[in-house]
């Protein structure tokens, strides 16, 4: 069986990684999520890390808890912070066995752990690609990672209830059967893998 807090604590790590080398000058650049800059998708990613981090305690919580604040001084300690909090939350003991309750989507749950880790596996897989085009350097996502990625991709719904503003994913785009995994990942998820700050 996969394992799928491993997979998730290298995909968060590589998002780390990635975020250690943002500069203050770096934080108002535009990334593929439309309307979000670079600081924009910290504070989105910070709130998700946090909250994913509490709902694998198996509690409930209301949406106002995943509305992102803006990011302060550190971002970057900030966000290495929040990753901290959620490696450490998926790894307790007894976690797979929790439902976890995520407001966000659908009905709030509870979802089974091993399907809750992954919506965030692939939620870091995509926002990492999302912060390396934006910092214009190549994606830090093991091919490995993008292989697990994809069929997790696949699965979340592309119909106008689902995708488009407001929500979170807008339409999937095209991507070539032999693309790579990554381009094919954040094509499923409404991002052109040619995309470019320029």
């Amino acid at each position: 069986m996969v394992d799928i807090i491993e997979l998730n604590r290298r995909s968060v790590q590589a998002t780390v990684d990635l975020v250690a080398t943002i500069k203050p000058g770096d934080l108002d650049r535009p990334t593929p999520c439309a309307g979000w800059a670079v600081r924009d998708l910290l504070a989105h990613q910070i709130v998700q890390n946090h909250g994913f981090a509490f709902a694998a305690s198996g509690a409930r919580s209301g949406l106002e808890s995943w509305e992102p604040s803006p990011v302060g001084d550190d971002p970057v300690e900030e966000y290495a912070a929040s990753a901290r909090a959620v490696m450490e939350a998926f790894a307790a003991d007894g976690v797979l066995d929790r439902g976890f309750y995520l407001p966000e989507i659908r009905d709030g749950g509870p979802f089974p752990a091993r399907m809750a880790i992954g919506f965030h596996f692939v939620d870091c897989v995509v926002h990492g690609w999302d912060f390396a085009k934006a910092l214009g350097v190549p994606a830090n996502v093991d091919e490995d990672l993008a292989e697990a990625a994809l069929p997790v991709a696949a699965k979340v719904p592309d119909t106008p209830e689902t995708r488009g503003e407001g929500k979170a994913f807008v339409a999937g785009v095209p991507a070539a059967d032999d693309a790579p995994a990554l381009d094919r990942v954040v094509a499923l998820l409404g991002r052109s893998p040619s995309w470019s700050a320029s």
